[in-house]
């Protein structure tokens, strides 16, 4: 595993965009947190498979203990990047926790089974492929809100229905439940995650971060 040290110390994992990379450094804060190692035997001894609790000794010495400005539609966290004991899944397969939340709500932050990043409520939605997804969405949140001339906030059926002609996915926020589209002159994020991960009704809500240039629509 790689981590590179911005100039306040703070360790940055490889494998992330210039992008997210740049985010980290300025806006990241890295605190101090225990290994998970020492929990493997009482663990195991719990019943978590090996494979699993090395899948969050790995998330930890990778993403633990790192504080990252929240997202614009999750502001409630999470409140720092930090694992917790596998449990099973309601779809199957471990997850465990991805980290507190900053304040009370009626969801959960997990990484699941196949390492997605996700909200857990009434049900499962995986938001991004990975937490490295998670943290690139962050980065191009930040990076369209400076760049862009407007931002309009829709919800409901005008977020659902949005017209996505001509635009493309943006590879590397690894959408899934929520995801990134880049036009010719916007950058849209559709937040789909508490829609989806409740059995009542949630409004979708998406942003639309219009009058981007070429560096504001990419930026890497």
């Amino acid at each position: 595993m790689n981590l590179n040290l911005n100039l306040h110390g703070t360790a940055i994992p490889d494998g992330l965009s210039r992008r997210a990379r740049s985010f980290i450094a300025h806006h990241g804060v890295r605190a101090d947190v225990a290994s998970l190692e020492p929990y493997r035997e009482q663990w195991l001894a719990q019943g978590v498979p090996g494979d699993v609790i090395s899948r969050a000794v790995v998330y930890q010495d990778r993403w633990g203990g790192m504080v990252l400005p929240p997202a614009p539609v999750y502001e409630s966290g999470p409140r720092y990047l930090c694992a917790d004991m596998p449990e099973p899944s309601d779809e199957g397969g471990w997850w465990f926790p991805a980290g507190d939340q900053r304040a009370s709500v009626a969801f959960s932050f997990m990484i699941g089974p196949n390492g997605e990043f996700g909200l857990w409520g009434d049900r499962w939605a995986p938001l991004h492929a990975s937490i490295e997804g998670w943290v690139e969405s962050l980065a191009l949140t930040h990076h369209a809100s400076y760049w862009a001339e407007q931002v309009t906030r829709l919800h409901g059926d005008e977020a659902k229905s949005f017209p996505l002609d001509g635009f493309e996915p943006v590879e590397e926020v690894q959408g899934m439940v929520d995801t990134w589209w880049r036009g010719p002159d916007s950058l849209v994020a559709l937040h789909n995650g508490e829609a989806e991960c409740f059995s009542r009704g949630v409004p979708r809500v998406a942003l639309v971060y219009s009058g981007l240039d070429e560096w504001g629509l990419h930026g890497q």
